[in-house]
């Protein structure tokens, strides 16, 4: 077990899998020199320009290329420096890779691969801030997956790469920098579409993912009021069903922690899904908390409202279980 950042977690999974398997390699922009995350640093050095190969900014030429290299039998680890680039190459993506396996009968698989830096807080502006998990949810033949945490990180994209379908890892701005002990080799590796129950509690489930992980915990551990059941989702395509389910049973009450607009967040399908299955086992009806549908801003203290922070999460919950009804968001009644 070794302790090391985030960024290097995807330096030691990318490390591993190359030097595992021959058919992997990397593609991107600014990759060899590490990007402007350092999460890919030293590997060129190491493995070579034929394995590690920076592309020109055209991201609809080499995530095509991703997808063909994919199907002809390779392991194509495809970068985006934002998740943002990947729009204009999304036909490659969800109406080609994701469908050759349905297409062919199975004849071809794509084991492709793209990582994307993702996410607000850093001061990035609207443009280089989305999470944007809802481009890629209802694609069929898509996996999805969103680290929380250094260990998440190298069990997950070691997992990805391994995977015969195409795997989406959004890989969080705000927490490259995050510690964490980090088991490595086999042991360490993450099966795609299990959640990870994060901490115990009775009167609330808090279901989460990548940064609002860390929004859940401060939030519990801040207060005394009430105890939560954490879980870290992982995987959003396909999230795991069993765990959340089992867990609201227990607690009675479901509070999802977004970091997406309000508007077709990703909560609304676990929410529906546990309305329709523990509707007569439910104390309250289930509640998200997520951003409001507006550009996240450039300026430091509006980002930081924008979010959702540990004291607003204590907050709804509080009134959550106190009215058993569903607090207002802090935005409703604000006027333009």
């Amino acid at each position: 077990m070794t302790v090391m950042r985030t960024r290097q977690a995807v330096i030691q999974a990318l490390s591993d899998e190359l030097e595992s398997d021959p058919t992997v390699f990397l593609m991107g922009e600014d990759i060899g020199s590490g990007g402007p995350f350092k999460a890919t640093e030293e590997l060129i050095e190491k493995f070579g320009q034929e394995r590690v190969i920076d592309t020109p900014i055209s991201e609809m030429a080499f995530l095509g290329a991703g997808v063909g290299a994919a199907a002809m039998g390779m392991r194509p680890v495809v970068e985006m420096m934002f998740i943002e680039f990947i729009g204009v190459a999304l036909d490659q993506l969800t109406t080609q890779g994701a469908f050759y396996r349905y297409l062919s009968r199975g004849a071809y698989e794509v084991p492709l691969t793209i990582r994307a830096a993702a996410g607000a807080g850093l001061g990035f502006g609207c443009q280089h801030s989305q999470i944007l998990d809802q481009w890629f949810r209802g694609n069929a033949g898509i996996s999805l997956v969103i680290p929380s945490s250094p260990q998440s990180m190298y069990g997950l994209l070691r997992s990805a790469i391994r995977s015969n379908d195409p795997v989406v890892v959004l890989e969080h701005k705000a927490l490259y920098g995050e510690r964490g002990e980090v088991v490595t080799g086999e042991a360490g590796i993450i099966p795609i579409g299990k959640a990870n129950v994060v901490s115990q509690g009775t009167d609330v489930t808090i279901v989460a993912i990548g940064s609002t992980v860390h929004t859940a915990r401060a939030a519990m551990e801040s207060q005394s009021e009430w105890s939560a059941e954490i879980i870290d989702l992982q995987t959003l395509i396909p999230w795991d069903k069993e765990t959340v389910m089992k867990s609201v049973a227990k607690t009675g009450r479901l509070v999802v922690v977004e970091e997406s607009s309000y508007s077709g967040g990703w909560g609304t399908e676990i929410s529906s899904e546990v309305v329709s299955q523990l509707w007569g086992q439910l104390k309250a009806p289930p509640h998200r908390i997520t951003s409001p549908d507006a550009p996240i801003p450039y300026a430091q203290e509006l980002e930081k409202r924008y979010l959702p922070s540990p004291e607003y999460v204590v907050s709804q919950i509080t009134a959550l279980l106190k009215t058993g009804k569903c607090p207002a968001p802090w935005w409703e009644g604000f006027k333009s």
